[in-house]
């Protein structure tokens, strides 16, 4: 592959787009799950995939790591720094395909900020006895950054229950793969998993100066 192939011809309003797509249809499936299913409620769509309406205080897949507002103020900085990352990478005409997967990240970020930032304004608090509903602006369960994710997908591949003469957990049930995440997160995830394969050179790069900048530091110093 040349040089000039591997170059991206991608633009600022094409990554516009892919980003409004991802959260179109990141919030579609939120909002729809939220105001048509009650919390912990489940579908089965095959043994192996279902859809369980969950929320959570937490990163990608439920995780938590520390409090809720340092978790929402991270993730407000994390966008900023990559938007401003992946406006540098198309000003130096970055590879199309690293731009891209960058994009699907920050869309993803974007995804899960949006519920953080405005679901506990907008909607009502969902419980295993009712569905939530949409409410004025402001008289949700919870003010701004403190919104809850909402997370839908789980895949159940595995069911079985662990040999009983196993120390600890013999007896007990273990599902793989139990986590259960959202839209935004498999782009979050698929985003990095496909970085961290194929494009480790330009991760080991990463900058926030422009190349010029780089260049006129490099060569002061010699």
């Amino acid at each position: 592959m040349t040089t000039q192939e591997q170059t991206s011809g991608i633009h600022g309003w094409t990554v516009a787009l892919l980003v409004l797509a991802i959260l179109l249809i990141d919030q579609w499936l939120k909002i729809w799950v939220k105001t048509n299913m009650s919390l912990h409620e489940s579908i089965d769509i095959f043994s192996w995939f279902k859809i369980s309406f969950i929320e959570n205080n937490g990163m990608a897949f439920g995780m938590e790591i520390g409090s809720k507002i340092f978790l929402s103020v991270f993730r407000v900085v994390a966008v900023a720094g990559l938007s401003y990352y992946i406006w540098l990478q198309l000003k130096e005409k970055a590879k199309t395909g690293y731009v891209v997967l960058l994009t699907m990240i920050l869309a993803g970020a974007i995804g899960n900020l949006i519920d953080c930032m405005f679901y506990g304004l907008i909607f009502n608090v969902s419980t295993p006895y009712n569905v939530a509903e949409l409410v004025s602006f402001g008289d949700g369960y919870a003010p701004f950054l403190m919104g809850r994710v909402v997370d839908m997908f789980y895949f159940p591949l595995i069911e079985a229950t662990w040999p009983t003469w196993m120390p600890v957990v013999g007896g007990q049930d273990f599902v793989f793969f139990s986590p259960v995440f959202n839209f935004a997160d498999f782009c979050v995830s698929v985003g990095i998993i496909a970085l961290l394969i194929f494009y480790r050179k330009e991760l080991s790069q990463i900058s926030f100066q422009k190349k010029e900048q780089v260049n006129e530091g490099e060569q002061e110093q010699e």
